[in-house]
């Protein structure tokens, strides 16, 4: 065990007053599934869409399926949902003798991935009549941003109201100002990327002229994607700041700099072949100053899958187990919920 004062202060924890999730450094998941489910349905059954023209309203969900889960992350709150739905409408023309006409929404992709306005909302008849497509082309352009709306107020719940009490006060801190705090990030997005293996000392000047003593790491990692799939996921910009879900600078080209994370990883590239190979002086910013790793990304095609092999070497030691942890929570489980590139079991 270190003594007082010499470990590593990214371990290093404040006092709480209850003695649990001390600095709220440890992930806390809660589980939105059934909260959610209920939600939805609070929020879309029942809600009439009418004009002088047709009168709609939803009244079934007769299908509901998908998740959603609340992560805090090292203080940070973070969302991630996915939910296919299917409601049962019945609407009629206003005025006259016109019959009750049936039919379906279909919602397949509300997620985080998505913003509401890109949401699908599919319109369906139970049967053709001429009376059922003046009902349907209503829907189309006025009922869609009404059920766009009510999925805002959803996402919007599911952040501010279902989120209470997940990040803990630290000491001498009210529950009342946390909750503040957390509701003000929530209002700003959630697409700030937690910083990678933060600390709260400036390293610049540590480790000058000393021999860090370094370990080499080897991680293998499977895709459902094409092989050159990946290889663009990892050098077009667009692309890596999709997954890191923040702005990235990145040239990929032999000597090309990148930096990651709001700086705190950056490098340059050595090498790359493409669709086959990336070779990168990568470091991260709480290194020892100027001491660099060198990371290989070999990509392989398979038949229904691509393999792809990190070697890095130069990683310092007291630093190995986090930096191959992060490689997974910032880099490939990132890329896999983002573009869909699955898990290959």
């Amino acid at each position: 065990m270190a003594k007082w004062g010499e470990g590593d202060p990214r371990w290093i924890v404040e006092e709480r007053p209850d003695a649990t999730n001390v600095n709220n450094w440890h992930w806390t998941e809660k589980n939105a599934c059934a909260w959610s489910q209920e939600k939805l349905k609070d929020l879309l059954l029942g809600l009439c869409i009418k004009s002088d023209l047709a009168e709609v309203w939803l009244t079934d969900m007769d299908k509901i399926e998908g998740e959603a889960v609340a992560n805090n992350r090292k203080g940070k709150l973070i969302f991630f949902y996915e939910w296919d739905m299917t409601i049962a409408w019945k609407g009629r023309i206003n005025g006259g003798e016109f019959k009750e006409i049936e039919g379906k929404i279909n919602i397949p992709n509300l997620s985080e991935e998505n913003d509401v306005s890109e949401v699908e909302v599919n319109i369906s008849l139970k049967e053709g009549s001429s009376e059922g497509e003046i009902i349907k082309e209503f829907l189309y352009h006025h009922g869609r941003e009404k059920i766009r709306e009510k999925l805002q107020e959803y996402i919007v719940s599911l952040k501010e109201e279902f989120s209470k009490g997940m990040i803990l006060p630290k000491k001498d801190q009210e529950p009342k100002e946390t909750q503040d705090t957390q509701i003000k990030n929530l209002s700003s997005g959630f697409s700030k990327k937690v910083q990678v293996n933060q600390q709260t000392t400036n390293n610049t000047d540590i480790g000058k002229g000393l021999k860090i003593e370094t370990n080499v790491m080897k991680i293998h990692q499977s895709f459902v994607c094409m092989g050159s799939e990946l290889y663009q996921a990892l050098t077009i910009p667009e692309m890596v700041s999709a997954f890191t879900n923040g702005p990235v600078k990145l040239e990929a080209k032999k000597g090309g700099r990148f930096e990651l994370f709001g700086g705190n990883i950056h490098g340059d590239f050595v090498e790359l072949v493409e669709n086959k190979k990336i070779v990168q002086r990568w470091r991260s910013k709480w290194w020892p100053a100027e001491h660099y790793s060198t990371v290989t990304l070999e990509i392989e095609q398979k038949d229904d899958h691509t393999e792809l092999t990190l070697t890095q070497s130069g990683v310092p030691k007291s630093d190995a187990d986090a930096t191959r942890e992060n490689w997974t929570r910032y880099y490939w489980d990132p890329i896999k919920r983002t573009f869909g590139f699955g898990s290959f079991l």
